[in-house]
């Protein structure tokens, strides 16, 4: 089943205390909430958040051997503060895509094997891949290849893309990709790979709450308490980077007044001056985390 990235150092970086309470807030397949059940005692506490179904059902099963000290929510993150009324001592955030997710082809996820153009992590959403690919007009679709999958050839991909509607499956859409990019980008990497990404992005509303979220969670930590994220591309890792940023350095106007007052003044320090990134082994043994990066800061 699905390797949890950077485990080890995550729960480190959350500092647990056994009597805590922590919020797993991307639950995926219960590596990461495992591990931080194993940590906590009779008085702590976990709650996790998970908007695909499968997921849910799988962790459920998974922690319950583990503890009853747990609640998990059926819904995306961003809701957090509607669901969670008390103060918490970490949380955690694996952004992205698992593992079986994209392994299961029927979810279209993948660019390897056929499945339909779905790619929704909520299934009660309406909007799917399929709905982008076949829908969208051409100015759109170059907007998302080149904001969200940071794609060099989003005007030659979405123009074939227009051309080849109805586009039916991945498998296709990967076809119509492969023949539209320059053979040296054809060599060089899988040239599927950031347009699946930037079509899941827009799909999931992933980049649009994502901000919001953060600063949520912040909002819910205990003084003391630590906030990690995982990201794995650059678009997610310059938001959590914006986010840390604006919570742990002083308000330019602070540094011309002779008394700060508080509401300018840092609200956390930086635990992690360089995002912490996986090992040789790790990347050797589960490839999909080479881009992996943990920031993490502590609320003063």
């Amino acid at each position: 089943m699905h390797k949890s990235v950077l485990l080890e150092e995550s729960i480190n970086a959350l500092n647990i205390k056994p009597n805590g309470k922590y919020i797993d807030a991307t639950l995926g397949y219960g590596g990461h909430s495992g591990e931080i059940l194993r940590e906590l005692e009779t008085e702590g506490f976990l709650f996790a958040f998970d908007q695909d179904l499968t997921a849910v059902e799988y962790s459920d099963k998974l922690l319950s051997k583990i503890s009853k000290n747990y609640k998990i929510f059926h819904t995306n993150f961003k809701n957090m503060k509607e669901c969670i009324n008390e103060k918490v001592d970490g949380i955690l955030f694996d952004l992205g895509v698992s593992s079986p997710e994209i392994d299961n082809a029927s979810r279209g996820f993948s660019f390897k094997e056929d499945g339909p153009l779905d790619m929704r992590m909520d299934k009660r959403t309406d909007l799917t891949a399929y709905k982008v690919v076949n829908e969208y007009p051409y100015e759109k679709l170059v907007d998302i290849l080149y904001v969200y999958g940071e794609e060099a050839n989003a005007k030659s991909i979405a123009k074939a893309i227009i051309a080849s509607r109805p586009i039916e499956s991945t498998l296709s859409l990967a076809e119509v990709i492969k023949s539209n990019v320059p053979e040296s980008y054809r060599n060089k990497s899988n040239p599927c790979r950031k347009t699946f990404q930037a079509i899941r992005i827009e799909v999931n509303n992933e980049i649009g709450i994502l901000e919001n979220s953060l600063k949520d969670a912040f909002d819910l930590l205990n003084s003391k308490g630590r906030l990690c994220v995982i990201s794995f591309h650059s678009l997610e890792d310059r938001i959590v980077k914006f986010v840390f940023k604006s919570l742990t350095e002083e308000n330019a106007l602070a540094k011309k007044l002779p008394i700060v007052p508080d509401e300018l003044k840092p609200r956390a320090k930086m635990i992690t001056k360089k995002p912490l990134v996986p090992s040789k082994e790790e990347i050797n043994a589960n490839p999909r985390s080479r881009s992996a990066k943990l920031r993490v800061i502590e609320k003063l």
